[in-house]
C-alpha cells in the first residue's frame, strides 16, 4: 500500500490547489466525485456477477436505451454530489431536468455530468468512464445552467479499465490520479500532463464514412497517410489514450445526426477544457467548442479534439478558403 511519503493523495492535492478564491470548495466537489467513482468501480468489477449488465428497458431523454449501469451511475453520483454541500445545480445526461440543492448557502458550483460514458461496452469488458464539467455558481440560476465551456473552472473524468484513473483539470493544470483499491485512495501519478508534440493516432468510427459529407471524408482520408487508427468506441478511453500518446478524436455530424451526436454540456465541454489545459484544442469543425453558446441542456455537437495541429488541419479541409 502506498503512503503519502511516496505520493500525494487526491485529497491533499485538491486541498492545496483549492486555496485560491475562485476554486474555494472545489476540493469537496472533486472528493465527492472520487467517492462516487470508487463505488462505480466496485460495481464494474463484478458487473457480470451482479445485475448491472444490459438494458433497463427504459428510454432516456435522448431517445436511447438506458443501460442498467447508466441508471446506477447517475444515482451514485447524485447521492455523492448533492450531499456535498457545494453543489447548487447538477445536470446529468440521464436526467431530463437539472437537479437542485437549495438547502445550503455554500452551494457555489454547477456540475454537468455523463455518469457512465460507454456503458454498453461493460458487457464486453471494454474501458468505460465518467465525465464532469464544473462551473462556478454566479447567483443567477437560469444563466448558470447553460454557461459556455469558456467559463468552466474545472473538469474531470474517470476511466475504469486495467486500472482506475481520475484526471482533474483546472486552469493550466492537468493531473492524473490512480486508485489504490486496497484503501480506496486516489494517488497523484502524473502531474502537469501535456500532449506530446507529435500525434500518433486518429480515432473515428470509419464505419460511418459514407454518411459524412465529402470534405469530412477527405479530411479523414488524409489522416490515414500519417497516423495509425485506434478506435475503442468508448469516448473516455479514446480520449485518454490520445491525451497520453497524442492524436485526434473525431465524431462528426453525418446524415443520421446532422447536429452531431455527442452532448455539448456533458461530454464536449469538459473534455475540451481538459485538452486545452494540456496544450491541445477542440472544434465543432467551424467553431471552438468552448465558445459555443448552449441553447439547451441536452444539446448535441460535432467534436474534433486533440493535438492542435491535427485539429487545425482537419478544420482547414472542412472550411477551404
Amino acid at each position: 500500500m502506498v503512503t503519502s511519503d511516496e505520493f500525494e493523495s487526491l485529497g491533499q492535492y485538491m486541498l492545496r490547489i483549492s486555496k485560491d478564491k475562485p476554486l474555494e470548495g472545489l476540493d469537496v466537489v472533486i472528493e465527492a466525485i472520487a467517492r462516487g467513482a470508487v463505488r462505480i468501480q466496485k460495481n464494474v468489477e463484478i458487473a457480470d456477477l451482479g445485475s448491472w449488465l444490459g438494458s433497463t428497458g427504459k428510454i432516456n431523454v435522448h431517445g436511447e436505451d438506458v443501460q442498467t449501469l447508466d441508471e446506477v451511475g447517475s444515482t451514485i453520483f447524485e447521492e455523492e454530489l448533492l450531499v456535498s454541500g457545494r453543489i447548487r445545480a447538477l445536470g446529468s445526461e440521464e436526467v431530463e431536468r437539472v437537479m437542485e440543492e437549495r438547502c445550503t448557502s455554500q452551494g457555489n458550483f454547477v456540475v454537468m455530468m455523463d455518469p457512465i460514458d460507454g456503458s454498453s461496452n461493460v458487457d464486453v469488458a471494454i474501458s468505460i468512464g465518467s465525465i464532469f464539467g464544473i462551473w462556478r455558481h454566479s447567483g443567477n440560476y437560469n444563466d448558470d445552467i447553460l454557461k459556455p465551456g469558456n467559463q468552466l473552472v474545472a473538469a474531470s473524468y474517470t476511466i475504469y479499465g486495467s486500472s482506475t484513473i481520475m484526471v482533474v483539470a483546472t486552469k493550466n493544470q492537468v493531473s492524473s490520479f490512480t486508485l489504490d483499491p486496497r484503501d480506496d485512495t486516489f494517488w497523484l501519478t502524473k502531474r502537469d500532463l501535456k500532449l506530446p508534440n507529435d500525434g500518433a493516432y486518429y480515432s473515428v468510427n470509419e464505419g460511418y464514412f459514407n454518411r459524412w459529407p465529402q470534405n469530412m471524408q477527405d479530411a479523414v482520408a488524409s489522416l490515414r497517410n500519417s497516423l495509425s487508427l485506434r478506435y475503442v468506441g468508448s469516448l473516455v478511453a479514446d480520449f485518454h489514450r490520445n491525451l497520453l500518446k497524442g492524436g485526434v478524436f473525431l465524431y462528426p455530424a453525418d446524415d443520421n445526426s446532422p447536429s452531431g451526436k455527442l452532448r455539448l454540456m456533458y461530454e464536449a465541454n469538459p473534455l475540451s477544457f481538459i485538452i486545452e489545459q494540456a496544450g491541445g484544442s477542440a472544434s465543432t469543425g467551424k467553431l471552438r467548442i468552448m465558445d459555443v453558446i448552449p441553447e439547451s441542456l441536452h444539446q448535441r455537437t460535432p467534436l474534433i479534439i486533440g493535438n492542435s495541429d491535427l485539429v487545425d488541419g482537419i478544420v482547414s479541409v472542412l472550411n477551404p478558403i
